[in-house]
């Protein structure tokens, strides 16, 4: 399960169908409605908040949003909630990590859409999240 803190502009076609896939199972996890992943990693951000479902249905309303800028359909109907007005922190150092992370998925798998994102001077974030200063996430497993 990978759960960006890049905004989906990023990802190939094959990423984003990922990301939902994966996202709509960490709606569910956090809803309560599945019996394994409750202890996933990539969870621990949402968890923390005070309520996760809402957290994670305003993060799933742009992968939303990026699917039908580019002309795809997604069952945006399938967002539980929606609506989190607040910003989750996010280090540099894990956005630096996550942006070489998903360049060396694109040089493999999309070597157009790599040559066009190794041109930006830096990603842009998920809404959702804010850029501090730190490091690579306790959660993630370099």
């Amino acid at each position: 399960m990978r759960l960006w803190s890049l905004h989906p502009c990023h990802l190939d076609p094959q990423g984003l169908v990922a990301l939902w896939r994966e996202g709509l199972l960490a709606q569910k996890v956090l809803q309560g409605l599945t019996k394994g992943y409750k202890h996933h990693p990539q969870l621990l951000r949402f968890q923390q908040q005070e309520d996760p479902v809402l957290v994670i249905g305003t993060y799933l309303r742009e992968v939303v949003n990026e699917a039908d800028r580019r002309g795809y359909h997604f069952d945006g109907s399938k967002v539980a909630r929606e609506g989190w007005a607040g910003r989750i922190t996010v280090g540099k150092g894990q956005v630096e990590y996550e942006w070489e992370h998903l360049l060396h998925k694109l040089e493999a798998r999309s070597p157009e859409r790599y040559k066009e994102q190794i041109l930006l001077p830096e990603p842009r974030l998920h809404p959702l999240f804010r850029r501090v200063a730190g490091g690579i996430a306790e959660w993630e497993r370099p």
